[in-house]
Formats: structure tokens, C-alpha cells, sequence
């Protein structure tokens, strides 16, 4: 990803060594794999090869998606390199549709397998991959790239949300896990087009009372459609009718220029982050994501003030009159 081979570049000109998990079908996708084959070109020249870059990157072909591709991808790492100090997981891939288009169809729901296998499963395995070595060592940092999605939930994109909220969910848990053996997990939450803009997209097929011309709820086909040039009639055959499957998956189109602005922030954050010798649990990338969750959180605040009374009567409503909760849980059991 773009994310990714500016990440590659700056961690080479700082002399660090990297293992890069290399998806097969992007790989096969002249036009993604263009960025990434131009750097290892780079590591090869004369300039570069004097400080060693050739010799301190190997790309891995995996895909994260299959358990026993990711373990075999660290396993090669290791073997290369010796150790894996820091874990990234940065792999992702964006649905765009309403709940009720991406249960349209077998094929959309066959979107559903796919938004959590790329988001939340690939993430996974690599992690459960990673653990046993670094529990081993005492010592390591799991980095996972997600989304202030994490946070907000984003009309048009539930399966996106869900993923991420899922993959944070399990990285919380994990967390308190392996603190024992010093080993640190840090969730990273750029704004939500640093991930969507950097990989693909794939449009399910628009139900015609979701088209923003008659459904005022805000949502980004619109604005994604077009960034990656492309056009709901795209879905339509020549008779006018909508075409069966019309699933459209195109990775966003943005020049080099473009690319910088959107990632070199998110870049920065995480060679600051990575390997920092007590780091945060949640990271928030740039101003607008953090503002973004101060509202969120400050009208979850507000809600629950809200409804104190409400929360708090459960407890006298259930508990046996002159008894604490504990001792009522306790002659429960």
C-alpha cells in the first residue's frame, strides 16, 4: 500500500531491517505492485546499496487471511533476521454498502466472509503467529493500523465498522494477555480515508432507496465513487437492467503528491510509536481524528447522564432489600 512503501523507506534510511508481508493479488496487480517494486529497485542501486538496504528487506509472499501463511511468514522473518522486534498489521479493505445491499444477493453476502477475513482474521492470525516468540524473548510490540472507525461508525460501511471495532476488541483483550511478558499492543487510529484511500474498495450494488437523491442519511459511495472513477450505471447492462452481481473492487486512483498528504502523517506516528518503551494503547493520528472522538465520547458522557437513574435503578430493582451486591450474587450462586 502507499502507507506501507513510505513506511518500508523511512525505516530503511534509519537502518531498521524489514520482513514485508506481501499479499498475492496485489502483487499481481501491476498498478499496486508498481510502488513497491520501484522501492526495491531503489534498495539495489549503487546509492543505496553502500548503506545496505538491499540487504535489510526481504518481501514475503503471504496472505494473512490463511493461518498457515501467516505463521510460515514469520517464520521466515525470523529466520532471516534473527527476531521480530515489532509487528504491523496494516492489511485492509473497505465495503461500501448498507446493511440491507449487502444482504441483497448470495454474492453480497459473500462480502460479509470477506470485509472479516481481510480486516479482523488476517490481523489475527498474525498476531497469534507473533506471540509465542515474543512471549519468549519477554520483549516485543504488536502495531495495529485501524481507524477512528474504531470509534465512529460510518453510515454506508457497517461490515467496515463491525471489523474494526471486532479487531480492537480482541486487541484490548490481548493486551492485558501478554503485559506479563512484557510484550506491548498498540491500536493506531488515523482518520478513516488514511486506510479506505490506501486499499481497496469494493461497491456492493446500490438499492435504489439508498441513492442520495431520495435518502438524506449521509454516507461516502458518493465521495468514494468518485475517487476510485466510478459510476453506479456502471452496474446497469445495456437494456437498463442492473446487472446480476454489479460488486465493484477498484483501488483509489492518487498521485504520488496526493498519497504523501494522506499518509506521510500516519507514517510518522507509527516509527514514533513503534518499539517506544512504554506506548500508549490507543493512538490517535492528526487533529481532526482526535476532535472527532472527543465529541464521540463527550455525547457518550452526555448519554449516560442522561439515563443515570435508569442504570442505577436495575440495581435496587433486583438486589433483595438491606443487601449489598455482593451477597445477593453470591446466595445466586
Amino acid at each position: 500500500s502507499p502507507l506501507s512503501v513510505r513506511l518500508i523507506r523511512l525505516l530503511l534510511a534509519h537502518g531498521d531491517y524489514v520482513a514485508a508481508g506481501l499479499p498475492p493479488t496485489e502483487l499481481a496487480d501491476p498498478a499496486r505492485s508498481a510502488a513497491f517494486r520501484a522501492l526495491i529497485n531503489e534498495c539495489k542501486s549503487p546509492r543505496r546499496a553502500t548503506h545496505g538496504w538491499a540487504h535489510r528487506i526481504r518481501g514475503i509472499r503471504c496472505d494473512g487471511r490463511l493461518v498457515s501463511s501467516a505463521q510460515a511468514a514469520l517464520a521466515e522473518a525470523v529466520e532471516t533476521f534473527g527476531r521480530v522486534d515489532i509487528l504491523l498489521c496494516n492489511s485492509s479493505e473497505a465495503v461500501v454498502g448498507s446493511v440491507e445491499e449487502l444482504g441483497a444477493s448470495d454474492a453480497t453476502r459473500d462480502l460479509c466472509r470477506r470485509q472479516f477475513e481481510t480486516v479482523y482474521f488476517a490481523h489475527v492470525n498474525f498476531v497469534k503467529a507473533a506471540l509465542p516468540m515474543m512471549r519468549a524473548k519477554r520483549n516485543g510490540h504488536v502495531l495495529v493500523l485501524t481507524g477512528v472507525g474504531g470509534h465512529i461508525a460510518t453510515p454506508g460501511m457497517a461490515l467496515h465498522s463491525a471489523a474494526q471495532w471486532a479487531l480492537e476488541g480482541f486487541c484490548d483483550s490481548v493486551a492485558y494477555e501478554v503485559a506479563p511478558f512484557n510484550v506491548k499492543v498498540t491500536i493506531v487510529q488515523p482518520n478513516m480515508e488514511v486506510g479506505v484511500l490506501s486499499n481497496k474498495v469494493v461497491f456492493a450494488p446500490q438499492l435504489p432507496q439508498y441513492d442520495s437523491g431520495q435518502n438524506p442519511a449521509p454516507g461516502p459511495r458518493d465521495i468514494l465513487c468518485n475517487v476510485v472513477g466510478y459510476h453506479p450505471e456502471e452496474e446497469l447492462d445495456e437494456s437498463g437492467e442492473r446487472k446480476e452481481e454489479g460488486i465493484v473492487s477498484r483501488f483509489p486512483e492518487l498521485s504520488t503528491e496526493s498519497a504523501d498528504r494522506l499518509v506521510l502523517e500516519t507514517v510518522h506516528a507509527l516509527t514514533a510509536i513503534g518499539g517506544h518503551e512504554n506506548p500508549p494503547a490507543r493512538h490517535i493520528v492528526g487533529n481532526e481524528g482526535v476532535q472527532n472522538v472527543k465529541d464521540k465520547l463527550k455525547t457518550v458522557s452526555e448519554e449516560l447522564e442522561d439515563f443515570i437513574e435508569a442504570s442505577l435503578s436495575a440495581d435496587g430493582a433486583y438486589a433483595p432489600t438491606g443487601a449489598s451486591m455482593g451477597e445477593s450474587v453470591e446466595k445466586a450462586l
